[in-house]
């Protein structure tokens, strides 16, 4: 049976807070309490206890984190709004209007549900603005969800039990790990675990308290034997053992597919010193003393995470030859681990280290309100955000010394966007360590990345496909949103102006603005991109500027369409007009394209960096914005040019290599021949770009070949 804890009284919370800000107005403290308790009066929890206890509760634990007195008192209001009559300019006018503003953004978090996919995306969404100004929101946001947890049996319905798990699971914990908070993270997960996999975790428990209770001894000496290793270099310290949550384990063991005794780190060991130096003194004596783990060592002391945890970890088969994990760090670094972000503000003589409203110095929520901002989608921005969240990092440098905090996996071009979207933007290379590189190239911890940039320069759509971080992404993606709009929408114009001159309509934007219902536009240059992608036909608006009109277009007469061409499967095309590939440049699916309109000919598809686009560079009208399809054409002809030695089986060598890398020679053309060499020009029949790609990997290999590259003009 459970036990009943007794109801805290404003006495006890004020008790709580004194200690720590010894300055408190209790009144303000009582007043809440008060108005709380009668705000609720008549509503119970589904445990059956007044419902005012939940608040009075959560304002307790964050009193036990040492809050300001804001937070606690908005701690005690938070339902208020949401539950009863009371509104905000009640708050405003009892209390202040910084509360008013808290328990605002509290209220609109608590609307969050995960009903489904889109639901939640949703209310990721706003989470993160409700969150946006004061990280206090998310503070008093993450102790309610703490609150809930703890009594969540008392919910009978099953259903309603794990959809709050799974939402805690999803988003809560995550964020409370983001923050630094990893008490109240693993208490949010371990809590949830035992709701949604109730039967694992007790098995799981059962067998860690076997191999607890089996090694008692042996971990007793060996936080024996670490303390009188550094003891006896005069190294004061604390040294603790501890369990990983049943939460982390079963993770690992789900991960890694190993049996939990094959798990090195079931336990974990902290070493507590009094300063920095300290804390390598103690790693160097450690390793001097003890074989080392390769690759197990990490110093975020130097490097901090991005929720300002610092601490050094590593393993050692340490003691009786036991694989063991240490971490050592400070007790000023201990109370961040332990506490967070909180632990920046906490409260002594009635003065705090920074403004707890102040969140400008966490990079990751400013990054994270740069997504909300460029997300065009709700659930953009949930796969973006958890993109960031779910990651481990490394750490980078600019050329000045910056540090760049980045997932693990991130590429050169993520970290030009993490630097800014408009160096991401204009990016056009790298260099890593002082030598040029690729800017899909995977960056690791030290690295040095210096993004070269161009003002002339684009982003590629085809970067998207090695970014890892949500920030670069969602960048990306508004930036070719709204060039493709600027492009169609120039297109657009065009086609509709050529059309207007041909049946003797004056067309101006002011004569359109009546149509654009018609159409579903909210602007006439946003009718115009719809025109220029091809989605509303000139004929169609002609026919409402100018209703006698009866114009039927050419591809109107003929019942065919000139886009249905295997060949040329692109998004983007003008229905109607004519398309070939570029005979310059022989653009392949999974390249950037672009189509050039041309008199008489209609559309002509070319690589963005064919050297033919510099004639039409004046004449943006005739730009139209094209991307190949997912699937893309069967087959398309790629143009090489091969130097081979005049040796005898050479060709033969190049054609079976082709063949193999189930390409196809459609033509060879000898240029040119010499004594020694002999230059072909090789057109090659492939699927996609990354196809002509490996058969390129591969010439350039072969023992014959002195030179391959595609055709430029």
């Amino acid at each position: 049976m459970d036990t009943i804890l007794p109801v805290l009284t404003a006495e006890h919370l004020i008790d709580r807070i004194k200690p720590y800000y010894p300055h408190l107005d209790t009144d303000v403290i009582t007043r809440a309490y008060a108005f709380c308790k009668k705000s609720h009066e008549g509503q119970t929890r589904s445990s059956g206890e007044p419902y005012y206890t939940h608040p009075v509760e959560v304002a307790a634990i964050l009193a036990d984190m040492h809050l300001d007195p804001s937070t606690i008192v908005t701690a005690l209001l938070h339902d208020v709004v949401e539950d009863t009559s009371v509104t905000l300019d009640d708050i405003k006018a009892l209390f202040s209007e910084e509360i008013a503003n808290l328990v605002d953004g509290v209220t609109k978090m608590t609307q969050m549900e995960m009903q489904s996919d889109n639901k939640q995306a949703e209310n990721f969404r706003k989470l993160f603005m409700a969150m946006s100004d004061d990280i206090r929101v998310l503070l008093v946001k993450l102790v309610d969800r703490i609150h809930n947890m703890r009594t969540i049996f008392g919910i009978s319905a099953i259903e309603k039990r794990n959809r709050i798990a799974q939402e805690t699971l999803s988003i809560f914990a995550p964020l409370a790990e983001r923050i630094g908070l990893s008490s109240l993270q693993h208490e949010l997960e371990d809590i949830s675990f035992q709701v949604l996999h109730e039967n694992q975790r007790q098995s799981l428990q059962t067998r860690l308290e076997k191999l607890t209770e089996s090694s008692k001894d042996i971990i007793e000496q060996i936080k024996a034997e670490i303390h009188n290793v550094l003891s006896d270099d005069q190294i004061t310290c604390q040294v603790t053992g501890r369990a990983k949550t049943l939460y982390s384990i079963w993770k690992k063991t789900e991960i890694k597919n190993v049996d939990m005794e094959e798990l090195s780190d079931v336990m974990a060991f902290r070493i507590i010193v009094d300063d920095v130096p300290t804390c390598y003194r103690a790693l160097g004596l450690l390793h001097t003393r003890y074989q080392t783990v390769m690759g197990r060592f990490k110093d975020y002391i130097s490097t901090p995470k991005t929720n300002k945890y610092q601490s050094l970890h590593t393993s050692i088969i340490g003691p009786f030859k036991k694989k063991i994990e240490v971490q050592i760090r400070t007790e000023d670094m201990h109370r961040v681990a332990e506490d967070g972000v909180a632990a920046h503000w906490r409260y002594k003589s009635g003065e705090t280290k920074i403004n707890p409203s102040q969140v400008s110095a966490f990079n990751w929520l400013k990054a994270f309100r740069e997504i909300l901002s460029n997300a065009e989608t709700s659930e953009e921005f949930l796969e973006n955000t958890q993109r960031e969240m779910y990651r481990d990092q490394v750490f980078c440098f600019t050329p000045k010394g910056r540090l760049i905090g980045l997932p693990h996996d991130a590429t050169a071009i993520d970290f030009a966007y993490a630097v800014h979207s408009d160096i991401g933007n204009t990016c056009v290379g790298v260099r890593i360590n002082g030598k040029h590189r690729q800017l899909a190239t995977t960056l690791t911890n030290g690295d040095q990345v210096e993004i070269i940039t161009s003002s002339d320069a684009i982003p590629n759509a085809e970067w998207e496909d090695f970014m890892v971080t949500g920030r670069a992404r969602s960048a990306l993606r508004r930036f070719i949103r709204q060039k493709k709009e600027a492009e169609f929408s120039r297109l657009g114009r065009a086609l509709l102006e050529k059309d207007c001159r041909k049946n003797n309509v004056e067309l101006s934007d002011d004569m359109l603005k009546p149509c654009l219902i018609s159409f579903e536009a909210e602007t006439v240059q946003y009718l115009y991109a719809l025109i220029g992608e091809g989605s509303v036909k000139t004929i169609e608006v002609l026919a409402k500027l100018e209703p006698e009109l009866r114009l039927i277009s050419k591809r109107d007469k003929s019942g065919g369409d000139a886009n249905k061409n295997p060949a040329f499967d692109i998004k983007g095309l003008v229905q109607g007009m004519a398309v070939h590939h570029g005979h310059c440049c022989y653009p392949l699916p999974g390249e950037h394209i672009v189509g050039i309109i041309t008199t008489g000919k209609g559309i002509t598809v070319h690589r963005v960096d064919c050297s033919i686009l510099e004639k039409f560079s004046n004449m943006p009208e005739l730009w139209l914005e094209i991307e190949w399809n997912k699937d893309g054409p069967s087959r398309v002809t790629g143009r090489l040019i091969v130097v081979l030695l005049n040796e005898p089986g050479s060709l033969a060598s190049i054609t079976k290599l082709i063949s193999q890398y189930e390409g196809n020679i459609s033509n060879i053309h000898l240029r040119e021949r010499s004594t020694d060499f002999f230059r072909f020009q090789l057109d090659v029949e492939v699927t996609h770009i990354r196809h002509l790609n490996a058969i390129l990997a591969a010439m350039r290999s072969n023992q014959f070949v002195e030179s391959v590259e595609r055709e430029k003009i």
